[in-house]
């Protein structure tokens, strides 16, 4: 992986922090955003989430990937395959062999935020695979669509339940965007995390072990290192909450005792009471006929919808068509 094969786009994400920690932490309800998650030990840490006994969505999602990776490097040819998101890159490989084997694949592309995480997972898939072209792309999905590289037609992976963490009208949005970037005829493989019962949801974040409480206390950490704030991240319990109306988890961060956060880097002082929550993610859960309702709003049409044998993760896959 050299210097010229990683697009960085560093100092638009840098005041997207700060934007989000003006707007987030000066709210009537504090929020921010999950993606600020992810810097290297953010990732390395929800590699490990993924691997807890109560988390499902990733061994469910990877059993799919398994049975069905030949089945979606059938359907689409791609020559590039773009992943959004990409962290670790590791449920790829198994589209990157289905895609490869089918001898259509020329390029990877890999999204995400995380500068130090993308650049890791780049070179490991560069070192494994030496005839694919790797590109990656250090932006934003939100908002970064646009640099998106690699020839037609392309498969856009968009994998974890991720999409959950949008709220509807951000979601539909998000939605949109994919498809303004694709020719038509291009595709969508999209994972979703499924409705079930509250104990298993809640149960899949918030672990015996407590390693999604690390997790989600890790955006203050991320704060701190790029804005030089000085939240202490102990003083914050993790809460994680299933919403049946809203069908979704809340994940929050809950100040023990009252106390005054200073974020230089934003200029701001922020002011906590004992007991107040920072709302820090949504994963909102799906059904079938719910998810095939977005994406034909959004201007895709599924053609293939598959499930683990438990019924716990949906992937679908999505062709653009005419507007």
């Amino acid at each position: 992986m050299t210097e010229a094969d990683l697009q960085s786009h560093r100092t638009d994400v840098a005041a997207e922090l700060r934007a989000d920690v003006r707007t987030g932490l000066t709210a009537a309800q504090k929020w921010l955003p999950p993606k600020w998650f992810y810097d290297a030990e953010g990732s390395e840490l929800f590699e490990k989430i993924t691997a807890v006994p109560e988390y499902y969505p990733t061994r469910s999602e990877r059993a799919v990937l398994a049975d069905r990776a030949g089945e979606v490097a059938g359907l689409t040819g791609a020559h590039t395959l773009v992943e959004l998101g990409s962290g670790s890159s590791e449920k790829t490989r198994l589209l990157l062999d289905a895609l490869t084997a089918h001898g259509t694949l020329e390029a990877f592309v890999p999204m995400d935020v995380s500068e130090s995480a993308l650049a890791a997972a780049a070179a490991a898939i560069s070192a494994e695979y030496p005839a694919l072209d790797v590109r990656g792309v250090v932006g934003d999905f939100t908002r970064d669509l646009r640099l998106l590289p690699g020839t037609a037609p392309r498969v856009v992976a968009f994998l974890g339940g991720t999409i959950g963490n949008f709220l509807p009208t951000e979601r539909a949005g998000f939605l949109r965007s994919v498809r303004e970037v694709l020719a038509e005829g291009e595709w969508l493989l999209l994972g979703t995390d499924l409705v079930k019962d509250s104990a298993t949801l809640e149960r899949a974040y918030d672990d015996a072990a407590g390693v999604t409480a690390a997790f989600n206390r890790n955006v203050l950490r991320v704060i701190n290192a790029q804005l030089g704030a000085d939240f202490d991240p102990d003083t914050f319990d993790h809460v994680a909450h299933w919403d049946a109306g809203h069908e979704w988890i809340e994940m929050r961060l809950r100040a023990r005792r009252a106390t005054t956060v200073r974020i230089p880097g934003a200029d701001l002082v922020v002011e906590f009471a004992e007991g107040e929550h920072i709302r820090t993610e949504v994963s909102a859960k799906f059904r079938r006929e719910g998810i095939t309702a977005e994406l034909a709003a959004a201007g895709f049409a599924v053609q293939r919808w598959w499930t683990d044998s438990q019924h716990r993760f949906g992937v679908s896959l999505a062709r653009s068509v005419r507007a």
